[in-house]
């Protein structure tokens, strides 16, 4: 289990990261206030009447988030017995996490996705595309529930939500130097200097944010595999969403990084992989079916491509699937030692 322990220190490292550059913005705006404007009351006033607004911007969004994202899916939640084979598996997925039931939402979409939100593990849901159960079977079903009772018990929306103030902080604060430094033609340079900082701070925070909601969706699909002891129905799921996901002619919604599936990165994965189609239509059907895809997929993890990911909310499908054959391998051929602590890393 080399990959999770790596995993889960380079997550640890992205968070230092990140906190990291926003103490940094803060000491360099209080040097250069304190060098050359010395002690501005006035201009203090305003830093934390930034930091007071973005925090009260991110409490509102916090609370109001969870009503806008059950409107735009359009969820009916289930009631008790409705459907009692998804309820027991997310019953017992819940109980091995040591977490509180979340409530159960269906969104009658045809295309095969799922996804978990809420302010706390407590007031979360857990939602299902109907294209989700209709396509894959249970333990393809199973591993994705998984998935996302991971991102509940690692708690990734909580996560998500206080990293994302990092760059609305930066962003605001280079707005303020600039509004602010307006008529000081004395202390331009000193001014966009500072302004400069802010904005390089806000663009590579968004991409190490970035980066961090990709490493958990790695880290969630690593806690499936462990949980359900079984990943490679998981990574069928992932290729089949991946696929269905690409033929999707729906225009993907803003809450789209909360899915276990990217619309937008599965179309840009499945037309690089049509590209070289006859290399992988192994049967000679014109149609890559779904270990046609698999295979072609774990060629392409090979090879190291991956095409604009930097600027994806989750990691290439082909990368997920080399990540859930690793610990499948590890699970079968790991040491008893190293079966007995699998739980640790996850």
């Amino acid at each position: 289990m080399a990959s999770l322990g790596a995993l889960k220190r380079s997550m640890a490292l992205t968070l230092i990261m990140l906190f990291g550059l926003l103490f940094a913005l803060i000491i360099v705006i209080w040097e250069i206030i304190n060098y050359f404007y010395g002690p501005m009351i006035g201009f203090w006033i305003q830093i934390i009447m930034i930091f007071f607004f973005v925090g009260l911007f991110m409490l509102l969004q916090w609370a109001i988030s969870p009503g806008v994202i059950r409107w735009s899916a359009r969820l009916q939640y289930l009631k008790p017995g409705e459907n009692r084979w998804l309820e027991s598996e997310v019953q017992k997925l819940a109980l091995q996490a040591k977490i509180p039931m979340p409530k159960l939402a269906i969104s009658k979409n045809p295309t095969p996705n799922a996804f978990v939100f809420g302010r706390t593990r407590a007031s979360s849901t857990l939602a299902v595309h109907t294209g989700l159960l209709e396509k894959l079977n249970k333990d393809e079903v199973r591993g994705v529930l998984a998935h996302e009772i991971g991102h509940l018990r690692h708690n990734d929306v909580v996560v998500m939500t206080i990293v994302s103030v990092i760059p609305l902080l930066a962003f605001m604060l280079a707005r303020s130097f600039i509004w602010g430094g307006r008529g000081r033609s004395r202390d331009s340079g000193a001014i966009l200097a500072a302004a400069a900082v802010g904005f390089i701070v806000y663009i590579v925070s968004q991409l190490l944010i970035l980066k961090l909601s990709r490493q958990r969706e790695f880290y969630a699909d690593s806690y499936s595999a462990v949980a359900t002891g079984d990943p490679h129905s998981l990574s069928s799921a992932l290729t089949k969403i991946t696929f269905g996901l690409s033929l999707s002619k729906e225009k993907p919604g803003a809450a789209r990084a909360f899915y276990i599936g990217d619309p937008v990165s599965a179309k840009r994965e499945v037309a690089t992989l049509m590209k070289n189609k006859n290399k992988y239509d192994l049967d000679g059907d014109g149609v890559l079916d779904e270990r046609e895809l698999k295979k072609a997929m774990e060629d392409q993890a090979k090879s190291g491509r991956s095409r604009m990911e930097f600027m994806s909310t989750h990691p290439s499908t082909f990368k997920r699937i080399m990540l859930l054959k690793q610990i499948e391998d590890d699970m079968k051929h790991g040491s008893p030692e190293m079966k007995q602590n699998i739980y640790r890393y996850i």
